[in-house]
């Protein structure tokens, strides 16, 4: 992970720490939006990892989405399935 990658990922630990054992475990999505935002700035580096992590969390909402949606290239057989 770059430097800049594991300062993006900073707040996520944070708060998997500290927050989300009060929060509880009412994640809309499979894997979790702060696994995926990590395994997305892991995998993507900080810009896009950044920018998949932000847009995953600012869809987490009640009209958003849910259900399996891995990082890009998480999961192959995924990412070759035809979307809509």
């Amino acid at each position: 992970m770059s430097p800049l990658a594991q300062v993006l990922a900073l707040p996520v630990r944070a708060y998997r720490l500290l927050l989300s054992p009060w929060v509880g475990h009412g994640c809309r999505y499979q894997p979790t939006c702060s696994v995926y935002a990590l395994d997305a700035l892991e995998r993507h580096g900080a810009l896009k990892g950044g920018w998949l992590a932000a847009r995953r969390i600012l869809s987490c909402h009640p009209w958003g989405g849910s259900g399996y949606d891995p990082v890009p290239g998480a999961d192959p057989e995924h990412d070759r399935r035809p979307r809509g």
